[in-house]
């Protein structure tokens, strides 16, 4: 246990053990530690497989850049997957595992990618899996593709979301970033210090809030920078923050970069100053003997560090020198180095650890993100900030201010032979590859990016960016410079979709709106579905029945005697003014200025595009005063859609509107025994078919409430909707009940409601029409002949949206009267240019017919009344036209 600790320093508390599993094995830790300087401690070195070629992989950072050994920590909704061994305290009990092996991860079946690894060459997938067909090898790639494995149950964590505002935010509390904040705060300034690091201490300034254990990982425009906490008081998981400062001060500080040479990705080779953080931080040795490989003097603070803590510097190999590490050797951990030393000769020497340090780089990925440009600078050999931003700017070694005494030999002259040399670690890109795609002609960076994957790795590039940019630079006769840099993307690191859900989860993101009758609903046995947002009843079920006949049983009530109906989400938007008829009359497809007051119209709305995007039935109730119908979902949208229009377009128009859908509730009483039910609940309304026609609406008394009623159908039967306050709702829907019940009346539920519409052939928005349905592929063929410019028709008047050959549609009558043709089922076409000559839209076997009935979306349908087609699954149907059940709509009249 702990065999690579020393006493000697470290910041962990000694005195509280904790103990933890790696895959299987218990080991003993520190209060302090992170996963990673735990396991370092304890001399394990194997802790991670390469992606590609799951090759043998150690820790080689101690940050957030480290790419080699990723975890799932958890159990159940609780696992966590795909984080870095060095962000993960350790606590008690922690259990994690490495991603990407199976069976184990010493015995890992995918090492055998190693083996092959002369076909797995940058870009084989693009030239491997094209013959004879990319989709048979999708399923095994798709298979093969990831690392960890997300859990399926729900996460029980607690997420939170915390907005901030500043004057100046400083990301990175090293001594530039706390210079910086600390000035900020002496000039008056509100100041947010973020720190990723849990050990920093906070500044004295009280106007200084500092967040440690805090990463910023996106900026977006008008300097709004997202950050993700992970809280040491054990409230959260992860907090994410959002914060809008006036200034933003980048002391992000650096990234040392690996050197280059044959094998140097075995474990146990890290970079050095992973190795100092580990020793200062935690009392971990990366190694007892050591070799130091370096091309800069960064690397003699470590070299004197490890020499105070007990570990031995068997060699250094300096690069300014013309030293080079021509081979490294061990299979699980890296056992011997092979290299030249400064007089051209080859040493053997036996080491298990390697400490590299090939410079380094600017960490410029959030000023990158800000859009910043960014230059190299052959002093430092490395890219930094060109010039600072309107409200954003780089201090420290953020702007490529490094030591005075920082001294670097790049050379990226690579040899030919001696093994492979790693450049991006987790995705297993080689220099071999970078040579490929200049072999190739790839030398664009974001073409050399993507056909070999260097930098796409969880690090974004943060290890292996500059070394593959210098190498495509040497292969190609350019400097680093002209090869150029790709633009960094958020998140800065990987983040968790916990973090940016927060508590916005279940009905916290998604809340049903619930109608006035729902615990009416409840009680008569209502089965509850989302449609359009709200919780609305799609069956009554009694007894054991099935939803399947609990909607024939409820079809059937409307058609013989009465039915109740919950209308109460459908959308009400009060249009009121001087201007309201003349405003309607652009925002319809169809005319409403010419509707008489206490009169009622069904009518279209198009987008710009021309295309169907609600219907509903508009009531004129003054002259200034129309009240338009919508359907349930569409309610929000189309009053928000009118808005855009009349401030932005028609903004002279004196028009209000207003949404009013939730003041009022509905009982909807359809059926042939509707007026008789109403008549008995007491009304001062003439309810005569003569005095109270249907498409009529009127204001009056209903069971002594203030009502609307509207005669308008959804099912061709008689129907009255009637519109009370939604406080009133459930004593009209409960009267209502109790006055149907002689007549064995029954709440319907949407599912019969929509088979009561298909029978009547009536449209339903959604079902039958989808983002490209114009108005005369549904019938309506005049209205681009209107002499007003209403919103879309100009589209209409487009060659290829008159072309008689769209998709239009009609109903099928299934020639098997016992199989209903499958909805979304197409059309087979005879003709041998295409596929398909259409699709069901809508079908189900109706119960006052016995046989299904069809709504379909067909090629020309309407020029093909009376022809027989087939459908993909070999149903032959008629192409029909009108309404299969009462197509006279003689039932309306009753």
């Amino acid at each position: 246990m702990n065999v690579n600790r020393t006493d000697k320093c470290g910041m962990i508390d000694r005195n509280r053990r904790l103990w933890f599993r790696f895959n299987g094995r218990d080991y003993m830790g520190y209060a302090g530690d992170t996963l990673a300087s735990a396991l370092l401690a304890n001399g394990v070195r194997l802790a991670g497989r390469s992606f590609k070629l799951h090759r043998p992989r150690g820790l080689m950072t101690a940050g957030v850049e480290e790419v080699n050994v990723l975890v799932s920590v958890g159990t159940g909704g609780a696992t966590t997957t795909n984080l870095r061994a060095t962000e993960v305290d350790l606590v008690e009990g922690l259990d994690a595992r490495t991603v990407n092996v199976w069976p184990s991860l010493r015995f890992d079946i995918g090492a055998i990618n190693d083996l092959l690894a002369r076909f797995f060459k940058a870009g084989f997938y693009y030239k491997t899996f094209m013959w004879p067909d990319w989709h048979l090898y999708e399923p095994l790639i798709r298979h093969a593709a990831g690392l960890g494995r997300p859990a399926i149950e729900p996460d029980p964590a607690r997420y939170e979301h915390q907005t901030h505002h500043c004057d100046v935010l400083v990301i990175g509390a090293g001594q530039a970033g706390v210079e910086a904040a600390s000035q900020a705060a002496q000039s008056g300034a509100r100041v947010i210090l973020v720190e990723q690091e849990p050990s920093i201490q906070p500044l004295p300034q009280a106007r200084v809030l500092f967040m440690s254990r805090t990463t910023a990982i996106a900026y977006y425009d008008h300097n709004l920078v997202l950050l993700t906490e992970r809280p040491a008081d054990g409230l959260a998981r992860e907090r994410f923050h959002q914060v809008r400062a006036d200034r933003i001060i980048l002391a992000t500080g650096t990234f040392e970069r690996p050197l280059l040479f044959p094998g140097n990705d075995r474990p146990g080779i890290m970079l050095a100053s992973a190795a100092k953080t580990y020793a200062e931080r935690f009392g971990a040795l990366a190694g007892r003997q050591i070799v130091l490989a370096t091309n800069n003097t960064s690397s003699d603070e470590v070299a004197f560090l490890m020499a105070q803590i007990g570990a031995q510097i068997v060699a250094t190999i300096d690069w300014r020198c013309g030293e080079r590490i021509l081979k490294t050797m061990g299979r699980h951990g890296v056992k011997a180095v092979l290299y030249r030393d400064a007089r051209g000769k080859s040493q053997k020497i036996a080491c298990d650890a390697v400490l590299m340090s090939g410079g380094w780089n600017p960490n410029v990925q959030l000023f990158s993100q800000a859009g910043g440009k960014l230059t190299y600078d052959p002093l430092i050999a490395s890219f930094r900030p060109a010039a600072d931003l309107p409200s954003v700017s780089c201090v420290g070694a953020a702007n490529g201010d490094f030591a005075p005494d920082y001294g670097i030999t790049a050379d990226w002259t690579l040899p030919e032979d001696g093994g492979k040399i790693f450049v991006d670690f987790q995705n297993d890109a080689t220099v071999a590859d970078i040579r490929q795609a200049a072999d190739e002609n790839f030398r664009s960076v974001e073409h050399l990016k993507r056909y070999t994957t260097l930098g796409m790795a969880v690090d974004q590039g943060k290890t292996a960016n500059v070394n593959a940019l210098a190498i495509m630079g040497s292969l190609t006769g350019q400097s680093p410079g002209e090869v150029g840099t790709t633009r960094f993307r958020p998140p800065y690191t990987p983040t968790s979709l916990g973090a940016f859900g927060g508590l916005y989860t279940g009905l916290l993101f998604k809340p049903y709106k619930q109608t006035p009758l729902h615990v009416a609903n409840m009680e008569a046995g209502a089965v509850f579905e989302d449609f359009g947002g709200w919780l609305r009843p799609a069956v009554y079920l009694r007894g054991g029945e099935s939803h399947h006949n609990a909607m024939r049983r409820e079809a059937l009530a409307v058609r013989n005697t009465i039915g109740l109906f919950d209308g109460s989400p459908l959308g009400k938007i009060a249009v009121v003014g001087p201007d309201a008829a003349l405003f309607l009359d652009h925002i319809y497809a169809n005319p409403m200025s010419n509707l008489a007051t206490g009169k009622a119209r069904y009518g279209l709305m198009l987008n710009e595009l021309g295309v169907v995007i609600d219907d509903g039935v508009t009531v004129r109730v003054a002259d200034d005063h129309f009240l338009v119908g919508t359907t349930s979902s569409g309610a929000d949208r189309i009053a928000l859609m009118m808005e855009e229009w009349l401030q932005c377009e028609w903004t002279t128009w004196r028009v209000l509107i207003s949404p009013v859908t939730t003041l009022w509730g509905n009982v909807t009483l359809s059926g042939p025994k509707a007026r008789d039910v109403l008549v008995s609940l007491g009304s001062d309304i003439d309810l005569d078919q003569e005095a109270f026609p249907h498409m009529s609406w009127r204001q009056g008394k209903i069971a002594g409430m203030d009502a609307r009623v509207a005669r308008v159908s959804f099912t061709g039967e008689l129907t009255f909707e009637i519109s009370v306050a939604s406080d009133q709702t459930e004593m009209l829907w409960d009267l209502s009940s109790a006055a149907a019940k002689p007549f064995s009346g029954a709440p319907i539920g949407i599912n019969a409601w929509n088979l009561l519409r298909l029978e009547k052939s009536f449209l339903h928005i959604g079902a039958d029409t989808d983002g490209t349905t114009l108005p005369a592929d549904i019938g309506w063929t005049k209205v681009a002949n209107r002499d007003v410019d209403f919103v879309g028709r100009r589209s209409l008047l487009w060659t290829c949206n008159q072309s008689p050959d769209r998709l239009q549609l009609v109903g099928l009558a299934a020639h098997d009267p016992l199989k209903v043709p499958p909805i979304g089922m197409a059309v087979k076409s005879m003709d041998p240019h295409r596929r398909t000559d259409g699709f069901v839209t809508s079908s189900e076997m109706s119960p006052s017919l016995n046989r299904p009935v069809t709504l379909a979306m067909v090629r020309a349908g309407r020029a093909r009344i009376g022809e027989t087609i087939t459908l993909m699954n070999g149903q032959t149907c008629q192409i029909v036209s009108g309404a299969a059940y009462d197509p006279e709509g003689a039932r309306l009249y009753v």
